[in-house]
């Protein structure tokens, strides 16, 4: 008999892969939602690729495209590149084989102008977006989250003061970690905080995408394609919430 142990969410999986169709993902989410856990496991799920527009940038220019000369001039310039630019290199990017299925964006687009930018772009190549999928998390969440990551900077070894502190961690009168406590468990090196990781950079990062990122739900809204899960609860909860958008999306 086979005893081989099956997920509670292997069928729902199931379901999504058995019923294909060209699936054209925005992935949108503040800091620290899990676009960067979630993505992966949906671009494996459905055999479709991420595209990052950095990597697709870092990509363009080092092959040489035409549009990547014109971010590399842009670039050694000191300036930032166009989304004209960045909408042509996603162009070129989904012509390639591993994009005929679909794909996810992730990073892309941040603004309602790279939105409508995005749009012109797929209607010419015969596309369009089929889902915008937004994992939602409180801000007061995202900052337990983030301002509570440190790291070992030689190793990677990544620490947080209430899911996964440091055995060396001690804490003051109000239950904040004292920061020269803070070392590596294997090497008792000092840990760091990323600059991005502290409440000020927090917060600036966060007033950007609810001012110039969040109006993008609402652009693609009326099409009814916009779905909201809610990312702050446990990881394999807010996957089976993906799972059902997926299969909903896939079945309509």
């Amino acid at each position: 008999m086979d005893n081989k142990e099956v997920r509670p969410d292997m069928e729902e999986e199931e379901k999504v892969v058995t019923q294909r169709s060209r699936n054209i993902i925005i992935l949108l989410g503040p800091p620290g939602s899990g676009k960067g856990t979630h993505g992966p496991r949906i671009e494996e799920l459905l055999s479709i690729a991420q595209l990052s527009t950095g990597d697709m940038l870092r990509a363009a220019v080092s092959a040489g495209t035409e549009v990547g000369k014109k971010a590399q001039e842009v670039m050694k310039a000191g300036g930032l590149v166009s989304d004209d630019i960045v909408v042509g290199i996603i162009r070129g990017r989904i012509r390639e084989p591993d994009c005929k299925l679909g794909f996810i964006l992730d990073g892309f687009p941040r603004t309602l102008d790279q939105a409508v930018a995005l749009d012109t772009m797929l209607i010419e190549e015969g596309a369009a977006v089929s889902r915008v999928l937004e994992l939602a998390v409180p801000d007061s969440v995202l900052e337990e989250r983030i301002c509570g990551r440190w790291i070992h900077k030689k190793s990677g070894r990544s620490y947080h003061v209430k899911y996964a502190p440091p055995k060396s961690i001690v804490r003051d009168a109000d239950g904040e970690p004292v920061s020269g406590s803070m070392t590596d468990d294997a090497t008792g090196e000092p840990l760091v905080q990323r600059p991005d990781d502290t409440a000020e950079a927090l917060a600036k990062r966060l007033s950007g995408y609810h001012m110039e990122t969040v109006p993008i739900l609402d652009h693609y809204q009326p099409h009814g394609i916009v779905s909201s899960v809610q990312a702050d609860q446990k990881m394999e909860n807010v996957w089976t919430e993906v799972l059902a958008v997926l299969n909903e999306e896939l079945t309509e």
